[in-house]
């Protein structure tokens, strides 16, 4: 049997397959939630760690949490590049976010490395199931896929 290689998508960025974006999105301490506020799109940078499949973060509450409350459908996205080589990747993890509201759940996020960086309390637990996952490497100049 032969190790399949990467494949490229038609602009010759390479197309990740679901387990390294799994990987890749455990590598970051900072990533975007993107969700609706008042019908149009928003972004929160968060803070978050990976726990059983799902997307962990604390929040303060409004908007993000009232998504969270209503079980929105948000993305969550992560990604690292270089300026000087013209790499990176990005990844983006698709899925409903509830609010932690089961105490045992609770008490075990409790104990997951997610330390707040901004200042103020952030009391509320909000998961995001991974539903869907995709991302996307770019390589550096030289190294790209061509036609």
């Amino acid at each position: 049997m032969t190790a399949k290689g990467p494949t490229f998508d038609a602009e010759g960025v390479e197309v990740l397959p679901e387990g390294e974006c799994l990987r890749l999105l455990t590598t970051q301490p900072v990533g975007r939630l993107v969700f609706h506020e008042e019908g149009l799109p928003a972004v929160r940078l968060v803070n978050f760690v990976v726990a059983d499949g799902t997307v962990v973060f604390r929040t303060a509450g409004g908007q993000t949490y009232d998504a969270a409350r209503r079980g929105d459908v948000v993305a969550f996205e992560v990604d690292e590049y270089d300026i000087d080589t013209h790499s990176g990747w990005t990844v983006t993890a698709v899925g409903h976010a509830w609010t932690v509201t089961d105490e045992a759940e609770a008490e075990r996020i409790a104990g997951l490395p997610v330390r707040p960086w901004a200042a103020g309390e952030r009391p509320h637990w909000v998961r995001v199931d991974i539903e869907a996952i995709s991302g996307r490497r770019l390589l550096p100049w030289g190294r790209q896929q061509r036609d």
